[in-house]
């Protein structure tokens, strides 16, 4: 009996402990070429937040890692080394490893159909033909996961998709980018203090 009632206050111990903990994964492609395309927008907020925090990020198995702690809260950033289209592996790797509930996890991507500088945050839902999200979808087997869409305009001649997300910000894109990362990594602090709906309620569409 005594034995019994350890290890379920080890089991509850460890469920809290993994109710505090927050992996946030911004999505990009890795390397200098990429830095400041718009497809990489999930790694210019996280290294924002860093900059914030003063923070270093860390090369770990499947990408750069930094953590801090806010409010009792942990959370984890990850910016995953496996290129866009393999991201899922990045991801259901550091849940593994870190030991967080799915419903924690916040993955950042680049969201074509919402204006430029939108915010939009969403419990679930499909990929949206974002091969980052639809690798992810394929490695944790769900689409039930919480996801923060930046909106990055769809300004581009028909045909020049691919250019357009892997171009530059243009002049008027970056004088309005500080506050718009700015108010990106409030949104990820309030999502681990306070949870999705009260973080959609506050956020979307600001």
């Amino acid at each position: 009996m005594r034995l019994w009632a350890t290890l379920f206050a080890k089991k509850s111990k460890n469920k809290i402990d993994s109710m505090k903990k927050i992996l946030v994964v911004g999505l990009g492609n890795p390397g200098p070429k990429y830095a400041e395309t718009r497809h990489n927008i999930g790694f210019k907020i996280l290294d924002f937040l860093a900059e914030k925090k003063q923070l270093t990020f860390e090369a770990k198995r499947y990408g750069e890692v930094a953590k801090f702690n806010y409010k009792g809260k942990n959370f984890t950033l990850l910016k995953p080394s496996t290129f866009m289209n393999l991201s899922g592996n990045a991801v259901r790797y550091w849940l593994d490893k870190e030991n967080i509930q799915i419903n924690n996890v916040l993955v950042i991507t680049d969201d074509l159909n919402l204006p430029f500088g939108t915010l939009r945050l969403k419990a679930k839902g499909s990929d949206g033909g974002h091969n980052g999200l639809k690798d992810i979808q394929a490695k944790l087997g769900t689409t039930t996961y919480p996801r923060f869409r930046f909106g990055i305009s769809d300004e581009f001649a028909k045909g020049n998709q691919v250019d357009y997300v892997l171009g530059e910000w243009d002049v008027s894109e970056r004088y309005k980018l500080n506050e718009r990362l700015e108010k990106s990594s409030e949104l990820i602090q309030q999502f681990g203090l306070a949870g999705i709906n009260e973080t959609m309620n506050q956020f979307n569409g600001k």
